[in-house]
């Protein structure tokens, strides 16, 4: 199948299957006139991609994954393993995006919002 079709059925532009093509991920064959023909592995493939950087991996985690996904004598704890240090980082983020919250919160509520010049944000975010 052309990339279009490959496109339609993995839900990623053809930019991004063009991509994965550049950095290894994919290998799609090459038809007589030079054009890519995808398989259905391949759309499988890409669809697995797909759906693994929807979750937030990385590319190196998604080459990682992929690795996992088709060596049939691989451990599930090696899998387990790729996701959990993914699942850590994201809380990381959130613990993070919340402690940010919590002080752009105050602030806000902090400054009258008003027709004076002082400002508790401007003086927070000046190190005053």
């Amino acid at each position: 199948m052309n990339i279009s079709e490959v496109s339609t059925l993995s839900g990623l532009p053809a930019k991004t299957i063009r991509y994965y093509e550049e950095i290894g991920l994919v290998r799609p064959a090459r038809g007589d006139n030079g054009y890519r023909d995808f398989s259905q592995a391949d759309a499988h493939k890409l669809a697995f991609l797909a759906r693994s950087r929807s979750l937030g991996f990385s590319i190196e985690e998604c080459r990682t994954l992929l690795a996992l996904y088709e060596d049939r004598d691989r451990a599930s704890a090696d899998v387990k393993r790729v996701a959990q240090t993914h699942l850590d980082e994201i809380d990381r983020k959130i613990a993070e995006l919340q402690a940010m919250r919590a002080t752009l919160t105050t602030l806000v509520h902090r400054c009258h919002g008003d027709d004076r010049p002082d400002c508790p944000i401007l003086s927070d975010l000046a190190g005053a």
